[in-house]
């Protein structure tokens, strides 16, 4: 039998009981002989010891195969744990590759990145990788991969074999990686000897990381965008203080918050750049930036006359049920729709208008100050247009965006060149109830505006 022992960091008080019942069992034990000083106070009197060198990890394998199969009871040591970095792989490859009936067992033990992690506090309080960049038996091209990954990926990053003799340069290209992806102020802790007498932890920053303070003892860890330092100590929180929002109005904030941070916000004005954000988070695309288009002051102008209690005419009942009834609750607003009256389906009837146009033009005789919304239907909006250019209407102000492909581009373009009324419309074929809904709504929280922009 094989057992693979981790021995931790190297102090006694670091190393569970499986890991010294084993060894004290063990008949045979194998090792880099640097670790032999840790144990000595385990062994059997007549147990055999071999010590090899850091480079001779198959020699070890194939060494604690041939005394196992002799009938020995085989401990083959490591720092940290036995399966990370360590001898676990490779006994259990040279086993699998010769098809033995031999049984093998890891005793596990503390790694040095989770030494460091609770050395340093609580740096490993969220997603963590950890990356060796020994290219002894891995491709320098490989590990790149893997480093560019987990610095795109924000991982909180701990480094074994992160320096030698001969692999001098790996961890300076690894820093130039990193800072492509991380601020300079990320934290970085050089962890050294964790757990032995030579124990030192010296805290720095990415910008200022001196690869020349690291050795083959070394761990280094690597926090991500959210790790900070308080005293001797690295957190990484865990997001509790900034969890995912679960209700409409938090998923509306972080929506809000993430578009603002994408858009030029000194290039327009704010009523107007309001309106296109409230387009953006209903379309999901921050192209309708540059496909909205309004008036001078029109978004702010219909704030007030809403707060004041405004009549709002839509064509369509969507474009009504798009906007929001807290709103109009709040500020008393009554929302019209003609589309399904009867007077005005007698209209539609006898002039042969679609029922949408009729019930415009019955409710631009009922109520023609009136914001006038229109979300679907381009004869609605030409209704609209024809009775302002001939002076039959003056509305506080018409929103265009009725979608499709006959008379819609038409439409608008009828609406741009009207004058002295304020408008706001989707340009050529785009456009929908929602998002004439979306600019009423835009209208009713200006005042919301400030705390986005």
């Amino acid at each position: 039998m094989i057992k693979v022992v981790g021995l931790g960091p190297g102090d006694a008080k670091y190393m569970i009981p499986m890991a010294t019942q084993a060894i004290s069992e063990a008949t045979v034990i194998i090792g880099y002989h640097y670790y032999f000083q840790f144990i000595e106070h385990l062994l059997q009197p007549n147990a055999i010891c071999i010590g090899k060198e850091l480079s001779e990890e198959e020699k070890r394998a194939e060494i604690a195969i041939t005394h196992a199969l002799e009938g020995e009871q085989v401990v083959v040591i490591g720092s940290g744990d036995a399966s990370i970095y360590a001898m676990a792989s490779i006994v259990y490859q040279k086993v699998a590759e010769q098809k033995l009936e031999l049984t093998v067992e890891t005793v596990p033990g503390i790694s040095a990145f989770i030494t460091a992690g609770s050395k340093l506090g609580a740096i490993l309080g969220h997603d963590f990788c950890c990356i060796s960049l020994s290219d002894l038996m891995t491709p320098w091209t490989t590990i790149e991969k893997r480093i560019k990954a987990a610095a795109q990926g924000d991982f909180v990053t701990g480094l074994y074999n992160p320096k030698s003799k001969k692999r001098y340069w790996q961890l300076a290209a690894l820093k130039e990686i990193y800072l492509t992806h991380r601020a300079a102020d990320t934290p970085v802790a050089i962890c050294k000897q964790l757990g032995r007498t030579q124990e030192n932890i010296k805290i720095t920053t990415l910008g200022k990381f001196d690869v020349e303070d690291v050795d083959m003892f070394s761990v280094v860890m690597i926090g991500n965008s959210q790790t900070f330092q308080y005293k001797n100590n690295l957190v990484t929180p865990r997001g509790y203080l900034n969890r995912k929002p679960e209700t409409g109005n938090e998923i509306q904030e972080a929506s809000f918050q993430e578009i603002v941070a994408k858009v030029p916000k000194n290039k327009y004005p704010k009523d107007f750049l309001w309106a296109a954000m409230r387009c953006i988070h209903t379309a999901g695309d921050f192209e309708y930036l540059n496909y909205i288009e309004t008036s001078i002051a029109a978004i702010e102008k219909w704030h007030d006359y809403l707060k004041k209690g405004g009549i709002i005419v839509t064509d369509v009942t969507m474009v009504q049920a798009g906007i929001t009834k807290a709103f109009t609750q709040k500020y008393k607003n009554k929302v019209v729709c003609l589309l399904n009256d009867p007077e005005a389906l007698a209209i539609a009837e006898k002039e042969g208008l679609t029922r949408s146009q009729a019930g415009i033009k019955l409710a631009a005789q009922r109520y023609p100050d009136a914001l006038f919304v229109i979300g679907n239907a381009p004869t609605a909006l030409i209704e609209i247009t024809d009775q302002i250019y001939d002076g039959i209407l003056k509305p506080v102000g018409v929103i265009g965006a009725p979608v499709g492909f006959i008379n819609v581009i038409e439409s608008k373009s009828r609406l741009k060149m009207l004058k002295n009324i304020d408008y706001a419309l989707i340009s050529e074929r785009r456009g929908g109830s929602n998002f004439a809904a979306a600019i009423v709504n835009a209208a009713f929280t200006l005042d919301q505006a400030e705390k986005h922009i």
